[in-house]
């Protein structure tokens, strides 16, 4: 079975372009294990993974006719949907808001105020550390964060181009990430 899958591999996306429902199989077959390895290192749980495996296919299948031999090998057309569809859906999950039950008799302020204290320092920090960065990133990372705002919608709001829009947002981020890390580490050894 695994030589014939090899030796129809180059075909697979072309078949189900095709309508071949037999090709669906063959693609699971083949990519199924490169697909759960991207879905296992982008998700937290066994079911998130499970879930983002399904919509991957689906996504593949509805995608197939736009592959190019040309420009990527199928393998890699098949990761790359995979790996946008994984970062998606994180993405969408990151501007949720996570529900938490709460105890029936309240919380006790004892028991987390420490907690509160120290993510209202971060945050402080994180804020300051906002307020240092070029102007251009730090207004397309709050319009993303505060406001929720997808690069899309940054760029036309801003009108930035998309792909800037994600650079200075990488770059600011990654600037702060840095940052935040090195005073991490000054408070790690007593040097802040």
């Amino acid at each position: 079975m695994k030589s014939e899958s090899a030796g129809t591999a180059a075909s697979i996306l072309g078949r189900i372009a095709a309508g071949d429902s037999s090709a669906v199989q063959d693609c699971i077959d083949e990519y199924g294990g490169l697909v759960w390895s991207i879905a296992r290192d982008l998700t937290r749980t066994a079911a998130d993974a499970e879930d983002a495996v399904q919509e991957v296919f689906l996504s593949v299948w509805k995608n197939a006719g736009r592959f190019d031999a040309a420009k990527a090998s199928e393998k890699t057309f098949i990761a790359m949907i995979a790996r946008r569809r994984l970062i998606d859906s994180l993405r969408k999950a990151g501007r949720r808001p996570q529900l938490v039950a709460m105890p029936e008799n309240g919380p006790d302020p004892a028991d987390n105020s420490h907690l509160a204290t120290q993510l209202g320092a971060e945050a402080l920090v994180a804020k300051e550390l906002l307020q240092g960065l070029r102007p251009e990133q730090r207004q397309v990372i709050e319009l993303s964060v505060y406001q929720g705002m997808s690069h899309s919608e940054i760029s036309s709001a801003t009108q930035i181009p998309i792909g800037t829009v994600k650079s200075h947002i990488w770059r600011g981020l990654n600037s702060v990430r840095t940052r935040l890390a090195e005073i991490d580490n000054q408070t790690d050894t007593g040097t802040a």
